[in-house]
């Protein structure tokens, strides 16, 4: 129980971070930032991976501990009432913000839902734990004190490499460098087109490419070219901006 009330003590800053994240992340682009504010989405989300693995090592040790020295529990069912009203209640939060998850691709939506997610979980295993001292079985509460503490552990690792990722400008993945690719090859008027360079912006990508045509081509019919190409790579889903360079050849 306490290990449950650590852990609904991180969702409460968790979802404080996501609400003055998501409001940084919100605001557009100005002459300070070109690219809006979208990786203030990836900074705040690595607050709170960062709060998880803190708060993990100290329900580990204190799961050790037990595992190790045994402690009695004093079995209550008010204990079992809020265990059965937080489940319920993380369920509910889960449903919602598996909803819109599925409406904006958002991480720090994404790392709330998995948060709701193991909640509900681990406070079963909560319950479970509690019923279980009714037939002085203690030893099960160490377990799943050590049970949540790797959860959330583990949750909080990989929500700080895919935040640390982002912030590292990690390429954009290999199947919308297909679809990149597959659309300048569309174009019979470009010859070549060279290896596209990209860099996230919140969960979205600004994606440099460059492409060859004839030589001969005029100056306003390349450049013509390349505007459609932007818009065409702009219109994809994972694309915020696409910057296309013209060289002849």
């Amino acid at each position: 129980m306490i290990a449950d009330s650590f852990n609904s003590a991180s969702d409460i800053f968790a979802s404080l971070m996501t609400f003055v994240g998501n409001k940084i992340a919100s605001e557009p682009q100005d002459n300070s930032h070109n690219f809006g504010h979208g990786k203030a989405e990836y900074i705040f989300s690595m607050l709170i991976a960062i709060s998880m693995i803190l708060i993990s090592f100290k329900l580990l040790y204190d799961s050790i501990c037990t595992l190790f020295y045994g402690s009695k529990l004093t079995f209550s069912w008010l204990l079992v009432i809020v265990c059965i009203v937080t489940i319920i209640t993380k369920l509910a939060l889960y449903l919602y913000t598996r909803m819109l998850c599925k409406k904006y691709e958002n991480i720090l939506l994404e790392a709330n839902k998995q948060d709701h997610r193991n909640d509900c979980i681990v406070t079963t295993f909560t319950l479970i734990s509690t019923l279980l001292t009714l037939a002085n079985i203690y030893w099960f509460d160490g377990v799943v004190g050590f049970g949540i503490s790797v959860w959330i552990c583990l949750t909080g690792v990989k929500i700080f490499t895919e935040s640390y990722n982002v912030l590292m400008d990690i390429s954009i993945d290999s199947f919308t460098e297909d679809l990149i690719l597959d659309l300048a090859h569309g174009y019979k008027e470009i010859k070549k087109v060279d290896k596209i360079s990209s860099t996230p912006v919140g969960h979205q990508y600004v994606v440099f490419l460059t492409i060859y045509v004839d030589g001969n081509m005029t100056t306003f019919d390349s450049h013509n070219l390349a505007d459609r190409l932007e818009m065409d790579v702009s219109g994809l889903e994972k694309v915020y901006k696409a910057v296309v360079h013209v060289n002849p050849i």
